[in-house]
């Protein structure tokens, strides 16, 4: 019996610093939100996958002291504002420090207000719709550019590079491309080019005959096809080229996606988009891709986006020394580095800045053809 009493005695001792390390190992838990599912879930397991190689790069540096791990909690908006209230609810309660996301605009404005009754940051790697930021949400951060940068650039290339007097513009009706047609006939008006036909489609639809047979008896210089789903758009040049539409197709950064060209194939040859600037040959952007490849694949519209919002939101924490929503955010707006999309620097109502240009797709690829500060790129 006595044997047996020491037996438990030195186990117990044994095990105390185990059962120490368990209670005291920490994991610092930061969120995504995109659209998983859906017609949207390319761009969303980009943004997901974005946020994971920046959890690996930080790791991989150190981590954070204080927290034995990080911890991504993905949610899955579908890009649907209801759903998005949800994913925010389970943010909460999952206790995260920070959040990634959301991917449409009309899911990241109602997010980010449920968010900020918790104060929780927010930072957007997709959503550019101005009121994203200008509802002056004190941790409402982005990523990306706005739309109101990215519409007047458009209309300043289809003027300029172009010689574009006529255009035809089609949105789906979404916060996002409707919000950004507004803001290219607005540009287009003040810049000269006249509107010839502004019209929608629907989310969902795959027939665009009619429309496109307006635009085609408008014989418009311009189609702008602004556009939530890089699926619709592949439909849709598809259905033009069929057609024998003359008009020179422009669309904008949901198009900048590798599967536009896999589905809309030689449609998609010559068209032109709108995205920001990456230049590819940095080191920050090598360091970034060759993780992301290796693990995910192609790199989309938004993967670089959301790992630069990550890697911000993760080094601010590490600064900090706190999650502290007030501490990281003053580490937050002390950032001025080369990340691997673009220079990171935050202004004062959240925005990090736009540097939106024109490229080309030719022979399938994406190639820089026009910025605004040098023109017509040779």
């Amino acid at each position: 019996m006595k044997k047996r009493v020491l037996s438990i005695m030195v186990m117990g001792l044994i095990l105390v610093p185990f059962l120490f390390t368990a209670v005291s190992a920490k994991t610092l838990k930061i969120g995504s939100m995109g659209p998983l599912t859906g017609p949207y879930a390319a761009d969303g397991n980009d943004i997901k996958n974005g946020v994971l190689t920046a959890i690996q790069v930080i790791e991989n540096e150190g981590g954070i002291p204080g927290y034995d791990k990080i911890q991504l909690v993905p949610t899955d908006t579908v890009c649907d504002p209801k759903q998005a209230v949800a994913s925010a609810n389970k943010l909460i309660n999952e206790e995260v420090v920070g959040v990634i996301g959301a991917y449409c605009s009309s899911s990241t404005i109602p997010a980010s207000a449920t968010l900020a009754e918790e104060d929780i940051i927010m930072i957007t790697p997709a959503s550019t719709h101005q009121d994203v930021t200008d509802r002056g949400l004190p941790y409402m951060f982005r990523m990306c550019g706005r739309d109101d940068a990215q519409a007047p650039a458009a209309v300043k290339f289809m003027k300029e590079a172009l010689n574009a007097k006529t255009i035809f513009i089609i949105d789906d009706k979404t916060t996002y491309s409707q919000g950004l047609a507004e803001g290219v006939a607005k540009a287009s008006n003040e810049m000269g080019i006249k509107i010839v036909g502004q019209d929608h489609v629907n989310q969902g639809d795959k027939d665009f005959s009619a429309i496109l047979t307006m635009a085609k008896r408008e014989n418009a210089d311009i189609l702008y096809m602004s556009l939530q789903n890089h699926s619709t758009g592949s439909l849709m040049a598809i259905q033009a080229q069929r057609m024998g539409l003359k008009a020179q197709i422009v669309s904008q950064d949901a198009m900048f996606h590798p599967n536009f060209i896999k589905v809309a194939k030689d449609a998609a040859e010559g068209i032109f988009v709108t995205y920001g600037y990456t230049d590819r040959t940095t080191d920050a952007y090598k360091k970034y891709a060759d993780i992301f490849t290796a693990k995910y694949g192609e790199i989309g519209a938004y993967g670089t986006y959301a790992y630069d919002a990550a890697i911000a939101l993760l080094r601010s924490i590490k600064a900090a020394g706190s999650t502290d929503p007030a501490k990281v955010k003053a580490e937050l707006m002390k950032l001025d580095y080369d990340g691997a999309s673009k220079h990171v620097k935050f202004e004062e109502n959240g925005d990090s800045g736009s540097s939106y240009i024109a490229f080309q797709i030719k022979n399938g690829e994406y190639v820089p053809y026009w910025t605004p500060e040098k023109g017509i790129l040779k």
